[in-house]
């Protein structure tokens, strides 16, 4: 069941803001091993995939359907989900732009697959030469 831009706006900022709340506040626990400092990360790019989430459909709000995000937006939102990663550990920035760059591959290539206008078969053209 989809929702509107609006809806699905506000509903990824706030988890996005729950994401770095939560990274904030189980700090000491992220940092205890390196299983949970890639799983800092992980959480990194969870909170990437949902203020790119909320940054487009704020746009489609705002500048209807048809617009796309466009890189500085990409950018952004990385620099954003990378600063708090790195404020749990070093390691947490590394893991978390990995899983950010993978993660924004799998959006585009969901994102060409779903809204992707298809072009008709181009016909084939006889040809008039005789053998």
């Amino acid at each position: 069941m989809a929702v509107n831009s609006a809806t699905s706006f506000v509903l990824s900022s706030i988890l996005a803001l729950l994401i770095f709340s939560g990274m904030q506040m189980y700090k000491p626990l992220l940092i205890r091993s390196p299983i949970t400092i890639i799983f800092g990360g992980y959480l990194g790019s969870l909170m990437f995939m949902f203020f790119v989430t909320a940054v487009g459909n704020l746009e489609a709000t705002l500048f209807g359907k048809n617009f796309q995000l466009k890189l500085p937006e990409i950018v952004l939102s990385m620099a954003i989900s990378l600063i708090a990663a790195g404020m749990v550990h070093r390691i947490c920035f590394t893991t978390c732009l990995i899983f950010s760059l993978i993660t924004i591959y799998y959006m585009n290539k969901l994102s060409q697959k779903a809204y992707a206008a298809t072009a008709p078969a181009p016909a084939p053209v006889k040809s008039r030469r005789h053998k």
